[in-house]
Protein backbone atom coordinates (compact mmCIF):
# COMPACT_ATOMS: atom_id res chain seq x y z
CA UNK A 1 0.00 0.00 0.00
CA UNK A 2 0.99 3.56 -0.23
CA UNK A 3 2.82 5.30 2.38
CA UNK A 4 -0.14 7.54 3.39
CA UNK A 5 -3.27 6.23 3.85
CA UNK A 6 -5.00 9.04 1.74
CA UNK A 7 -2.61 8.94 -1.10
CA UNK A 8 -4.93 7.82 -3.60
CA UNK A 9 -2.57 8.27 -6.69
CA UNK A 10 0.39 6.12 -5.52
CA UNK A 11 -2.31 2.96 -4.30
CA UNK A 12 -3.41 3.48 -8.33
CA UNK A 13 0.04 3.48 -9.40
CA UNK A 14 1.50 0.43 -7.17
CA UNK A 15 -1.67 -1.61 -8.61
CA UNK A 16 -0.84 -0.90 -12.14
CA UNK A 17 3.06 -1.55 -11.56
CA UNK A 18 1.68 -5.19 -10.48
CA UNK A 19 -0.40 -5.42 -13.62
CA UNK A 20 2.14 -4.15 -15.76
CA UNK A 21 4.55 -7.18 -13.89
CA UNK A 22 1.98 -10.19 -14.50
CA UNK A 23 1.02 -11.14 -11.19
CA UNK A 24 -0.51 -14.09 -11.06
CA UNK A 25 -2.88 -12.22 -8.48
CA UNK A 26 -4.08 -9.07 -6.59
CA UNK A 27 -5.02 -9.18 -2.89
CA UNK A 28 -6.35 -5.08 -1.97
CA UNK A 29 -7.92 -3.58 -0.01
CA UNK A 30 -8.45 0.30 -1.93
CA UNK A 31 -8.46 3.50 0.08
CA UNK A 32 -10.95 4.96 -2.09
CA UNK A 33 -13.73 3.06 -3.67
CA UNK A 34 -13.96 4.95 -6.89
CA UNK A 35 -10.08 5.86 -7.80
CA UNK A 36 -9.26 2.39 -7.61
CA UNK A 37 -12.02 0.66 -9.36
CA UNK A 38 -10.12 1.75 -13.18
CA UNK A 39 -6.86 0.07 -12.22
CA UNK A 40 -8.87 -3.36 -10.83
CA UNK A 41 -10.76 -3.60 -13.89
CA UNK A 42 -7.76 -3.31 -16.24
CA UNK A 43 -6.19 -6.28 -13.92
CA UNK A 44 -8.96 -8.11 -14.58
CA UNK A 45 -9.10 -7.28 -18.60
CA UNK A 46 -5.09 -8.71 -18.47
CA UNK A 47 -6.90 -11.84 -16.42
CA UNK A 48 -5.23 -11.21 -13.12
CA UNK A 49 -7.85 -12.07 -10.35
CA UNK A 50 -8.07 -9.68 -7.81
CA UNK A 51 -9.69 -9.74 -4.57
CA UNK A 52 -11.02 -6.99 -2.51
CA UNK A 53 -10.38 -6.98 1.62
CA UNK A 54 -11.76 -4.55 4.38
CA UNK A 55 -13.19 -1.80 2.10
CA UNK A 56 -15.60 -2.28 -0.91
CA UNK A 57 -15.43 -0.78 -4.76
CA UNK A 58 -18.06 0.77 -6.38
CA UNK A 59 -18.13 -2.09 -8.72
CA UNK A 60 -18.98 -5.66 -8.87
CA UNK A 61 -17.63 -8.84 -7.22
CA UNK A 62 -18.01 -11.90 -9.79
CA UNK A 63 -17.48 -9.29 -12.50
CA UNK A 64 -14.88 -6.22 -11.93
CA UNK A 65 -13.53 -8.33 -9.31
CA UNK A 66 -13.45 -12.28 -8.18
CA UNK A 67 -14.13 -11.62 -4.68
CA UNK A 68 -15.32 -9.06 -1.71
CA UNK A 69 -13.96 -10.21 1.67
CA UNK A 70 -15.22 -7.36 4.75
CA UNK A 71 -16.76 -6.93 7.64
CA UNK A 72 -20.88 -6.01 7.13
CA UNK A 73 -19.80 -2.52 7.84
CA UNK A 74 -23.18 -1.08 8.03
CA UNK A 75 -24.47 -3.44 10.32
CA UNK A 76 -21.22 -2.57 12.80
CA UNK A 77 -22.53 1.07 12.51
CA UNK A 78 -25.99 -0.16 13.54
CA UNK A 79 -24.23 -1.90 16.33
CA UNK A 80 -22.95 0.82 17.79
CA UNK A 81 -25.95 3.11 17.17
CA UNK A 82 -27.99 0.24 19.11
CA UNK A 83 -25.10 0.61 22.02
CA UNK A 84 -25.62 4.49 21.96
CA UNK A 85 -29.44 4.66 22.43
CA UNK A 86 -29.03 1.82 25.30
CA UNK A 87 -26.75 3.34 27.08
CA UNK A 88 -28.06 6.90 27.05
CA UNK A 89 -31.48 5.66 27.83
CA UNK A 90 -32.77 6.45 24.57
CA UNK A 91 -32.41 10.34 25.30
CA UNK A 92 -29.39 12.67 24.58
CA UNK A 93 -27.13 14.68 21.88
CA UNK A 94 -24.87 12.71 19.73
CA UNK A 95 -21.62 13.66 17.80
CA UNK A 96 -20.30 11.62 14.90
CA UNK A 97 -16.53 12.30 13.68
CA UNK A 98 -16.55 10.51 10.02
CA UNK A 99 -13.43 9.28 8.73
CA UNK A 100 -12.44 10.07 5.24
CA UNK A 101 -14.34 10.70 2.10
CA UNK A 102 -14.08 7.79 -0.67
CA UNK A 103 -13.82 5.00 2.44
CA UNK A 104 -16.06 2.45 1.57
CA UNK A 105 -16.03 0.83 5.07
CA UNK A 106 -16.36 3.48 7.15
CA UNK A 107 -19.06 5.65 5.09
CA UNK A 108 -20.86 2.16 5.17
CA UNK A 109 -20.27 2.48 9.41
CA UNK A 110 -21.60 5.88 9.47
CA UNK A 111 -24.28 5.34 7.78
CA UNK A 112 -25.51 2.24 10.11
CA UNK A 113 -25.17 4.53 13.04
CA UNK A 114 -27.19 7.22 11.18
CA UNK A 115 -29.94 4.77 10.50
CA UNK A 116 -30.04 3.02 14.30
CA UNK A 117 -30.01 6.29 15.71
CA UNK A 118 -33.08 7.52 13.55
CA UNK A 119 -35.22 4.51 15.29
CA UNK A 120 -34.40 7.07 18.69
CA UNK A 121 -36.95 9.78 19.06
CA UNK A 122 -35.18 11.35 21.85
CA UNK A 123 -31.77 10.96 20.32
CA UNK A 124 -30.60 14.04 18.77
CA UNK A 125 -27.79 13.29 15.98
CA UNK A 126 -25.04 16.58 15.26
CA UNK A 127 -23.47 15.37 11.95
CA UNK A 128 -21.61 18.61 10.75
CA UNK A 129 -19.80 16.18 8.77
CA UNK A 130 -16.21 16.64 9.63
CA UNK A 131 -13.71 14.14 8.78
CA UNK A 132 -10.99 13.09 11.32
CA UNK A 133 -8.97 12.10 8.10
CA UNK A 134 -6.04 9.53 7.63
CA UNK A 135 -3.94 10.09 10.46
CA UNK A 136 -4.32 10.13 14.53
CA UNK A 137 -2.93 13.59 14.38
CA UNK A 138 -5.60 14.99 11.93
CA UNK A 139 -7.50 13.08 13.86
CA UNK A 140 -7.07 14.80 17.32
CA UNK A 141 -6.77 18.17 15.65
CA UNK A 142 -10.17 17.37 13.88
CA UNK A 143 -11.94 16.40 16.99
CA UNK A 144 -10.46 19.14 19.01
CA UNK A 145 -12.40 21.61 16.19
CA UNK A 146 -15.46 19.11 16.76
CA UNK A 147 -15.85 19.24 20.66
CA UNK A 148 -15.31 23.38 20.30
CA UNK A 149 -18.27 23.76 18.03
CA UNK A 150 -20.78 21.78 19.71
CA UNK A 151 -19.68 21.78 23.53
CA UNK A 152 -22.76 20.62 24.88
CA UNK A 153 -23.41 16.40 24.00
CA UNK A 154 -23.70 13.29 25.50
CA UNK A 155 -22.17 10.34 23.56
CA UNK A 156 -19.97 10.37 20.21
CA UNK A 157 -19.20 7.75 17.70
CA UNK A 158 -16.13 7.54 15.54
CA UNK A 159 -15.99 4.77 12.81
CA UNK A 160 -12.35 3.66 12.82
CA UNK A 161 -9.08 3.25 14.90
CA UNK A 162 -7.45 6.44 14.19
CA UNK A 163 -10.66 8.60 14.22
CA UNK A 164 -11.32 7.03 17.60
CA UNK A 165 -7.67 7.98 19.07
CA UNK A 166 -7.90 11.16 18.14
CA UNK A 167 -11.32 12.01 19.79
CA UNK A 168 -10.00 10.38 22.71
CA UNK A 169 -7.24 12.71 23.51
CA UNK A 170 -9.47 15.16 22.65
CA UNK A 171 -12.18 14.55 25.65
CA UNK A 172 -8.89 13.67 27.71
CA UNK A 173 -8.06 17.50 26.61
CA UNK A 174 -11.23 18.70 28.15
CA UNK A 175 -11.62 16.35 30.85
CA UNK A 176 -14.63 14.76 29.51
CA UNK A 177 -12.77 11.07 28.66
CA UNK A 178 -15.64 8.98 30.83
CA UNK A 179 -18.05 11.38 31.21
CA UNK A 180 -19.74 10.75 27.98
CA UNK A 181 -20.49 7.77 26.13
CA UNK A 182 -17.58 7.30 23.90
CA UNK A 183 -17.91 4.21 21.35
CA UNK A 184 -15.06 3.46 18.46
CA UNK A 185 -14.30 0.77 15.76
CA UNK A 186 -11.41 -1.17 16.22
CA UNK A 187 -9.10 -1.90 18.74
CA UNK A 188 -5.51 -1.02 19.62
CA UNK A 189 -3.52 -0.91 23.44
CA UNK A 190 -4.77 2.53 23.71
CA UNK A 191 -8.49 1.88 23.06
CA UNK A 192 -8.27 -1.31 24.81
CA UNK A 193 -6.66 0.16 28.48
CA UNK A 194 -9.31 3.00 27.94
CA UNK A 195 -12.33 0.64 27.90
CA UNK A 196 -10.86 -0.83 31.11
CA UNK A 197 -10.52 2.49 32.46
CA UNK A 198 -13.95 3.37 31.62
CA UNK A 199 -13.15 6.20 28.88
CA UNK A 200 -14.15 4.31 26.04
CA UNK A 201 -17.65 2.79 26.62
CA UNK A 202 -17.65 0.12 23.87
CA UNK A 203 -16.23 -1.08 20.43
CA UNK A 204 -17.12 -2.37 17.58
CA UNK A 205 -14.27 -5.12 16.42
CA UNK A 206 -14.04 -6.63 12.73
CA UNK A 207 -11.31 -9.88 12.22
CA UNK A 208 -8.62 -7.70 10.14
CA UNK A 209 -6.34 -10.98 10.46
CA UNK A 210 -9.27 -13.33 9.13
CA UNK A 211 -9.72 -10.77 5.84
CA UNK A 212 -5.94 -11.10 5.28
CA UNK A 213 -5.80 -14.94 5.87
CA UNK A 214 -9.17 -15.27 3.36
CA UNK A 215 -7.96 -12.83 1.44
CA UNK A 216 -4.93 -14.84 0.20
CA UNK A 217 -6.77 -18.35 0.45
CA UNK A 218 -8.95 -16.88 -1.55
CA UNK A 219 -6.81 -15.42 -4.48
CA UNK A 220 -4.70 -18.73 -4.69
CA UNK A 221 -8.10 -20.98 -5.09
CA UNK A 222 -9.10 -17.83 -8.37
CA UNK A 223 -5.60 -18.78 -9.83
CA UNK A 224 -5.83 -22.68 -9.27
CA UNK A 225 -9.88 -23.10 -9.89
CA UNK A 226 -11.39 -19.87 -10.95
CA UNK A 227 -14.15 -20.52 -9.05
CA UNK A 228 -14.40 -18.56 -5.59
CA UNK A 229 -17.43 -16.65 -3.88
CA UNK A 230 -18.22 -13.49 -4.46
CA UNK A 231 -18.60 -12.39 -1.04
CA UNK A 232 -17.37 -13.38 2.24
CA UNK A 233 -18.77 -11.94 5.01
CA UNK A 234 -15.77 -12.15 7.94
CA UNK A 235 -18.06 -11.17 11.36
CA UNK A 236 -18.56 -8.22 13.85
CA UNK A 237 -19.26 -8.18 17.01
CA UNK A 238 -19.39 -5.28 19.84
CA UNK A 239 -17.09 -5.59 23.33
CA UNK A 240 -18.08 -3.68 26.57
CA UNK A 241 -15.77 -3.32 29.62
CA UNK A 242 -18.39 -6.51 31.02
CA UNK A 243 -17.67 -8.58 28.54
CA UNK A 244 -14.20 -7.56 27.28
CA UNK A 245 -12.20 -10.63 29.29
CA UNK A 246 -14.28 -12.95 27.59
CA UNK A 247 -12.38 -15.73 25.49
CA UNK A 248 -14.26 -14.25 22.19
CA UNK A 249 -13.64 -11.00 23.05
CA UNK A 250 -9.71 -11.28 23.97
CA UNK A 251 -8.82 -13.13 20.53
CA UNK A 252 -9.77 -9.82 18.55
CA UNK A 253 -8.32 -6.96 21.09
CA UNK A 254 -5.53 -8.97 21.49
CA UNK A 255 -4.72 -11.27 19.10
CA UNK A 256 -1.61 -13.81 19.77
CA UNK A 257 0.42 -13.10 16.16
CA UNK A 258 3.00 -15.35 16.88
CA UNK A 259 0.75 -18.17 17.86
CA UNK A 260 -1.44 -17.69 14.41
CA UNK A 261 1.89 -17.48 12.51
CA UNK A 262 3.20 -20.66 14.09
CA UNK A 263 6.31 -19.47 15.56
Amino acid sequence: GPAKEDDREQQVSLVQNLISSKFDAIVLAPLDDKALVGPVRQATAARIPVVIIDSGLDAKPGQDFVSFIATDNHRGGEMAGERMIEALSGKGAVLLLRYQEGSASTALREQGFIDALAKAPGITLIDPKRYAGPTRGSAQEAAENLLLANPRFDGVFCPNESSAYGMLLALRGRGLAGKVKFIGFDASDAAVEAMRSGEVDSLILQNPIRMGELGVRTAVEAIRSGKVPHHIDTGVMIVTRETMDTSEAKDLLNPDIKALLGR
